[in-house]
């Protein structure tokens, strides 16, 4: 039985990975420390022999007993509600708990896959993105934290295959949703759900035409899984190309909830990007992947998820207190 250890695994995308992983006769040791997981995405994981879990922050040393022939990494805030919190938490997880990760992978001998981001791609001046675009980044506005997490995260993992040839992936991350988001949390699908759910207008930031192009977490697993196994090292896209404006997917979202509300709107928050597009004529190439899913079932699918949750968390509006880790 091969043994991965997935960081972040508490997570929305972690969690999905790990039940993937574990379908698929692998161990599992999950790795997270709550800061933005939760407990409840693993709790279905409970007893289970080829589950293991640490409770443990990876920008501290990493130590996994036995061997190990596989790591994802995907430990870090992903919402903006998040990063922006936490700003410096952000950028120590990409890059003290990258490195930390790159080291564990070289000493183990294990291949290891960064999970980066299309936020490498800033307010992109290329549309759609591929993965030989180099970005138009804000590197000191307050997006910058992640975005620059992520931009290191990968500069480091290539130092590492290429003077240590380490065996790295690096998947760069488009919108993705499904069950086990988490409602408030910033962004657009889990924001939008939460409002309707709750009887309030949408609240759409600028004027809606900017972009999104979202992908159904069980075809981004899917893409991830195909990556880790081949033999190809650079960044690759996993994202589903099919592009909608806000306004657009506002008036989906309040079509499948039947709820009637107007749309409202505010501000465009500083370097907000205005197209989100993935390029992946790539990993149709190299791992003859592309997303199945329609948008309509994968929608249905998040929906009746949310409308299953408690009214204590639909009526949250903020996940955790960050002061311990703020003061780090």
């Amino acid at each position: 039985m091969k043994k991965v250890l997935i960081t972040g695994v508490a997570g929305f995308l972690g969690s999905h990975l790990c039940d993937r992983f574990i379908n698929e006769g692998y161990y599992v040791i999950g790795m997270d420390n709550f800061i933005t997981g939760d407990k409840k995405n693993l709790s279905h994981l409970e007893g289970n022999p080829n589950f293991e879990f640490i409770e443990h922050d990876v920008t501290k040393f990493v130590n996994i007993e036995g061997d190990l022939d596989y790591i994802l990494h995907f430990a870090s805030p992903a919402s903006p509600i998040d990063y922006l919190k936490i700003p410096i938490q952000t950028l120590k997880v990409g890059s003290l708990g990258t490195h930390n990760l790159l080291g564990l992978a070289k000493v183990k001998k294990a291949r290891i896959l960064i999970a980066s981001t299309s936020e490498v791609y800033g307010d992109p001046l290329v549309h759609p993105q591929t993965e030989d675009y180099y970005g138009n980044v804000n590197t000191i506005g307050p997006r910058g934290v992640y975005d620059e997490a992520k931009r290191f995260q990968e500069s480091i993992t290539m130092a590492y295959h290429r003077f240590h040839g380490l065996e790295t992936r690096i998947v760069r991350i488009f919108n993705t949703y499904g069950p086990r988001m988490r409602l408030n949390d910033g962004r657009v699908i889990p924001a939008f759900m939460g409002q309707a759910l709750r009887g309030e207008d949408l609240t759409i930031f600028g004027d809606g035409s900017q972009t999104r192009s979202f992908c159904y977490v069980d075809d981004q697993v899917e893409g991830i899984y195909r990556l880790l196994l081949s033999d190809y090292a650079s960044p690759v896209n996993i994202g589903n190309p099919h592009e909608i404006t806000i306004k657009d997917f506002a008036e989906e979202i309040i079509k499948l909830t039947g709820t009637g509300q107007k749309i409202i709107y505010k501000e465009l928050p500083q370097d907000d990007p205005l197209q989100r597009q993935p390029d992946i004529s790539l990993a149709k190439k190299i791992l003859d992947w592309e997303p199945k899913i329609e948008r309509s079932e994968g929608m249905l699918k998040t929906y009746n998820y949310f409308k299953s949750l408690s009214e204590e968390e639909l009526y949250k509006r903020d996940h955790k207190d960050f002061k311990d880790h703020i003061k780090r």
